[in-house]
């Protein structure tokens, strides 16, 4: 009975740790555009999005796509085409780009889900790249030039998303809004079904469950937001380009998500976070970019093998007090 007291004690002050670092960190997201550049703060949202999606399809189904930079630049090109060609105002153009990214995911999901392990990466890979090539053809990507001078317009006719603070406080409602959803994907049975494939396939099987449909809902879900992140980024920067659907933008949300801890709901936040803070750091300074990103990806790799967030975890969980 004391030991069951004890977990139950320690549980509650967990659940209340949590709760009082996600309100700390909805007031510092509230309050950084007043002390942090914003385009930099949007461009980290972004990508936080951007690898809480990737997470949910790798953390959480245990599936590595090496083509995710399909569904986030493919729905940038789709926003830009729609927002500045067709004069669609943004929030139409971003739900266009969200459409798009889970439609190509239902495409390049069907074919991919039908291998596993790395098979299934280099089919992602090799998928993503058809749609690179596909851009760089394509009349309406405009080829090495990009979509350029995308007008960010008026939110619902309303809210001018040219002031820094409207559009600052836009894609943290968007975030937010998909950081919940991943949450709630993960924390309904639907997610327990996709834990129980990721822990062991064929008892998921041997329960009866239809593996292939479970596999690819999750594949489109997490097009979808990554869709949702690319067609944001598209109009908080006002272009979509080449480098948003090639392979290096694939790998890097990789990194992000291996860096911050697979699995977990902060760690990709703090992986996206980590890499675009390092790189505008070293913008400017000379020193190779991609070499002190794998100098980091090393380090992470060696020391913590978790990731940074799966690692501070896995150390609260054995500082608590030993239940039996």
């Amino acid at each position: 009975m004391a030991g069951t007291a004890l977990r139950k004690t320690s549980a509650g002050g967990t659940a209340r740790l949590e709760q009082a670092l996600v309100v700390l960190g909805l007031l510092a997201l509230l309050a950084a555009p007043f002390f942090v550049y914003p385009i930099l703060l949007m461009k980290m949202l972004c990508f936080a999005l951007f690898a809480c999606a990737f997470n949910l399809l790798l953390g959480y189904t245990g599936l590595l796509s090496f083509g995710h930079a399909t569904f986030f630049g493919g729905a940038a090109y789709f926003c830009a085409h729609a927002v500045k060609v067709w004069g669609w105002p943004p929030e139409a153009g971003i739900l266009l780009g969200m459409a798009g990214a889970a439609l190509l995911g239902l495409v390049m999901g069907f074919f991919a889900i039908r291998r596993q392990g790395i098979y299934f990466a280099m089919i992602t890979l090799a998928l993503a790249q058809m749609f690179f090539f596909f851009c760089v053809q394509a009349p309406f990507t405009r080829g090495e030039d990009g979509i350029q001078g995308v007008p960010r317009g008026h939110l619902f006719g309303l809210i001018d998303l040219n002031q820094p603070l409207n559009i600052y406080y836009f894609v943290l409602a968007v975030f937010l809004i998909g950081v919940f959803a991943v949450w709630r994907i993960v924390n309904s049975p639907f997610g327990m079904i996709l834990r129980s494939i990721r822990e062991n396939e064929n008892r998921a099987i041997s329960l009866g469950y239809s593996i292939a449909s479970y596999k690819l809902a999750a594949f489109v879900m997490s097009a979808a937001l990554a869709g949702l992140a690319g067609a944001v980024k598209a109009v908080v920067f006002q272009f979509a380009t080449l480098t948003d659907v090639a392979w290096q933008m694939s790998g890097e949300v990789i990194l992000m998500t291996l860096l911050g801890g697979i699995g977990t709901m902060v760690g990709p936040i703090v992986g996206a976070g980590l890499v675009v803070g390092l790189e505008n750091t070293l913008a400017t300074s000379g020193f190779p970019v991609t070499i002190a990103t794998g100098i980091i990806f090393m380090v992470c790799v060696l020391v913590f093998r978790r990731g940074i967030v799966g690692e501070v975890h896995a150390f609260l969980t054995r500082s608590a007090p030993d239940a039996g």
